[in-house]
């Protein structure tokens, strides 16, 4: 299937529309997925998972010179009532079940990890306080694996904050028994010095409901697979993402939508803002709707605006078809600058130029935080946002 090229400021692109089987496209790696690192070559850039990433800024991770040193991150994990948590080694048998590495990093971290933070919502149980996860880093090189798992018919919100100084590779599972509603926050607030790849894999149970919203501010290099995949019909998954790349910053969300299940809906939706020299951001949207998927429904949207010369988008959406008794599937992606009538339009009622990008800013992102639902968070995010913005000024 072709693929949409490099898109320079100020374009809109859209990927290509395959119904083969055989073909072969991005939503299909080089490698096969596999828990062995020894399965997956070093790469060196030229790969199509790869050709966008700053290879020489991952500090080791993608050609196994990072060596964890015992320094790399804290976890804190706080859980209301009916939530347990626990820490395992690496042959605890839930790990792994809600999805496989699919590169080299990935693959890197599941083979390095030493424990892993499980925490489990009980059957039934409706969580009426978050889940918060706070993973700080401590200026060293880590490796991690997290298993949120939930039982039939329960809810639960999780709020996964990253922060601080790490060079970090790690593979986050969400496991969703049938009936269960999930909402998970990640939050990549790292230090301008931070280097973050991960996985995030999530396995919907039938009938069941998750909700990813995924926030990039900071970090030199952050790049990451969202994942999703049914085990029943009736599953639901809604991925949302915000990011805001800085001058010289590498931001990077890959998306993978596994449509393997009959009457399953997934919907995402992620919007990002660019400033200064050098700002990197890479989005790809891959859904795969399989042959046995029929009855599915998909849509997938990236929205880009760039604020300052200088800035770099390629996104990449990818729809591939195996089977034409689907409800609907579609996708778009556009780039462009400020909307100069928008900007008229509130400095003729008076509103300053400066305070009218914000407006507008703030406006382009609203509908995403408004998607966490918690006032904490989403008040955070928006006085995050006002200073990335006070920041270009």
């Amino acid at each position: 299937m072709a693929e949409a090229q490099n898109t320079p400021v100020g374009s809109t692109t859209a990927g290509s529309i395959a119904v083969a089987a055989e073909s072969t496209v991005a939503t299909r790696m080089s490698a096969p997925p596999s828990f062995d690192v020894a399965d997956f070559p070093v790469p060196h850039g030229r790969e199509e998972e790869w050709r966008f990433t700053p290879l020489e800024r991952l500090r080791g991770l993608h050609d196994g010179t990072a060596v964890a040193n015992g320094g790399g991150v804290k976890v804190a994990i706080e859980a209301p009532e009916g939530v347990t948590v626990e820490t395992v080694g690496r042959d605890d048998s839930r790990l792994g079940k809600a999805g496989t590495p699919v590169d080299r990093v990935a693959a890197q971290a599941y083979s390095s990890f030493e424990q892993a933070s499980i925490v489990t919502v009980a059957k039934e149980a409706v969580l009426t306080e978050p889940i918060r996860i706070a993973v700080h880093g401590e200026g060293g090189v880590a490796y991690g694996h997290q298993l949120i798992q939930l039982g039939a018919f329960a809810e639960a919100v999780v709020v996964i904050d990253h922060t601080g100084d790490a060079v970090l590779a790690a593979n986050v599972d969400y496991v969703l028994g049938d009936g269960a509603k999930l909402t998970v926050v990640s939050v990549q607030d790292w230090d301008d010095t931070a280097v973050h790849v991960g996985q995030h894999n999530a396995l919907v149970g039938r009938d069941a409901s998750f909700k990813s919203i995924v926030v990039t501010f900071g970090g030199d290099v952050v790049r990451l697979h969202p994942r999703v995949a049914y085990a029943a019909p009736g599953g639901e998954a809604d991925l949302f993402g915000l990011y805001f790349t800085d001058e010289g910053q590498h931001q990077e969300h890959r998306l993978l939508v596994d449509h393997n299940t009959p009457h399953c809906k997934s919907n995402a939706v992620y919007k990002g803002a660019l400033q200064g020299d050098g700002a990197h951001a890479v989005w790809i949207g891959d859904v795969l709707i399989q042959a046995a998927a029929e009855g599915t429904d998909t849509y997938e949207m990236n929205r880009n605006l760039v604020l300052t010369d200088g800035a770099r988008v390629d996104s990449v959406p990818n729809l591939e078809i195996e089977t034409g008794e689907i409800v609907g599937a579609g996708h778009a992606s556009a780039t462009g600058r400020f909307d100069d009538e928008q900007l008229f339009y509130l400095q003729s009622r008076g509103i300053p130029a400066e305070e009218a990008r914000r407006l507008v800013v703030r406006g382009f992102f609203a509908e995403l935080v408004q998607q966490i639902g918690l006032p904490d968070v989403e008040a955070r995010l928006i006085e995050k946002i006002e200073a990335e913005l006070k920041a270009s000024v």
